[in-house]
């Protein structure tokens, strides 16, 4: 590492060596090399003056890039793309008079990009899986264990641990089929030429229109497409990007939702993330058990939803059949969207495999508020011995204010059960019958047969489906 020089900590610090190599020099150049060789083989089998040696020589010099040689032809051209055509050309001598015959820059840059945004999202996808497999034997675990719900961070009707770690897996599941979509629909540029007409492929192919589409459908193939888009400009429509960077910013809200849950809860001592043995939460205080990765995972997510932006105003923003304004952004936007989001997917598998739930704590929360929750019930019980539910409603309501002053004011515990018991209005209630009703699985529905039927029809189907994905290695934090 060169310290006198800034260097992205999206590299340094986060993403994954997977992700890096994808966006790397060496998978780009040695797609564009793959792109000129699907062309050069295309155009040979239609029957333009391009020979077998030639493909063979291309194909040879694939990735042997003289990346030197490369750099003093661009600081020369002040062009990347011809710059890379010479240093092709001085490896394949021979091929050189054919190398990007017919095409324009975009035939290399565009293509690769689609070619590296694809590869990039089926990466996110298998993370996103291996995240949905380190949470689904938690949410069965945990399924009907009760625990505080709550609307407004107000204490509400209970729910399961379990149950909520649904309600994360629920929106990772959206994510990944928004992911999966992606992948399926993506369509390569192919070859259309300087702006969009393949003009230059129709004089090459002396105004045969069959063997231009028969170009593109061979490129595609080739590259391991069904399709190219049917009508572009010079690029493919750079709403392609912000579709691609939509789906990343969804996966970066459900990540940034699933982490601040877990720093309430981290907060309230009932579920932590992991802590290691000599992990130090605070320089200054000693006792601190700070939810870092959770908070790297919201500070990283805010990044990828604000970077959406980007590809959006490019879009809004280009000029007919192409406008440059879009390259020096898309060198960043795109790149470090996906180097973010498979950052915050590598800390969400790691924090989700090694939760800590501290189900006393979970317990006494519960407790504390299962007197105001059982009211209800102890008021119904009362109607049917002959009691009048207005009445006895307005008794409860002034009891529930009395116990709420007692925890409130005084620090004191909830008493409102003890105070029910003693009022006359409940005399027909024997105490055993009223605190018969502080049974907290009573009060948490369908949560355990809802998270079974969620883990059977939803998610043991992907986790099916994506098994290889679940074979990777275990996520580990960079630092």
């Amino acid at each position: 590492m060169d310290h006198a020089r800034y260097e992205s900590p999206l590299c340094s610090r986060y993403a994954s060596d997977q992700m890096q190599y994808i966006f790397s020099p060496d998978k780009k150049f040695s797609t564009w090399r793959r792109l000129w060789v699907a062309l050069a083989r295309a155009e040979m089998e239609l029957g333009l003056p391009v020979s077998a040696e030639q493909v063979a020589q291309l194909e040879a010099h694939l990735t042997d890039i003289d990346y030197e040689k490369a750099a003093q032809y661009e600081k020369k051209l002040r062009h990347d793309v011809m710059a890379h055509v010479h240093t092709y050309g001085d490896a394949c001598p021979e091929a050189m008079p054919i190398i990007h015959l017919g095409a324009t820059s975009c035939y290399v840059g565009d293509n690769t990009d689609v070619i590296l945004m694809r590869e990039a999202l089926e990466l996110v996808r298998d993370q996103i899986v291996r995240v949905l497999g380190k949470l689904a034997p938690f949410a069965d675990k945990y399924k009907a264990q009760p625990t505080l719900g709550f609307t407004h961070f107000q204490p509400a009707q209970l729910v399961t641990v379990g149950k909520r770690a649904t309600l994360w897996m629920n929106e990772l599941l959206f994510d990944l089929h928004e992911v999966e979509h992606r992948i399926s629909t993506l369509k390569l540029l192919g070859c259309k030429g300087t702006t969009g007409t393949q003009a230059s492929f129709l004089e090459l192919f002396d105004g045969d229109h069959e063997k231009c589409k028969a170009l593109d459908e061979k490129i595609a193939a080739e590259m391991g497409f069904t399709a190219t888009v049917p009508v572009s400009g010079q690029t493919y429509s750079r709403k392609m990007d912000y579709a691609v960077l939509s789906t990343l910013s969804g996966i970066a809200q459900s990540a940034s939702k699933f982490a601040t849950d877990l720093r309430l809860l981290c907060h309230l001592k009932e579920v932590e993330e992991p802590f290691e043995k000599n992990q130090i939460g605070s320089s200054a205080m000693p006792y601190k058990r700070n939810p870092m990765r959770c908070e790297r995972i919201c500070s990283l997510a805010r990044y990828v939803m604000c970077d959406a932006l980007n590809p959006a105003v490019t879009a809004a923003s280009q000029w007919f059949e192409r406008t440059l304004d879009d390259s020096a952004n898309k060198r960043l936007s795109v790149p470090e969207a996906f180097l973010a989001t498979d950052a915050i997917l590598n800390i969400w598998a790691n924090v989700a495999g090694g939760l800590v739930v501290h189900e006393k704590v979970i317990e006494k929360h519960v407790l504390e508020e299962l007197p105001f929750m059982a009211s209800e019930n102890i008021m119904m019980d009362a109607v049917k011995r002959g009691g009048n539910r207005q009445e006895l409603h307005e008794h409860i309501r002034v009891l529930s204010q009395q116990a709420g002053a007692n925890v409130k004011d005084l620090g004191l515990s909830n008493n409102l059960i003890d105070l029910i018991a003693a009022h006359p209005a409940f005399s027909m209630l024997s105490r055993e019958e009223i605190t018969a009703h502080l049974e907290p699985a009573r009060y948490i529905g369908r949560c355990p047969e809802q998270v079974t039927d969620f883990l059977e029809a939803e998610v043991k189907p992907v986790l099916a489906q994506y098994a290889a994905a679940l074979e990777g290695e275990e996520a580990e934090l960079k630092v």
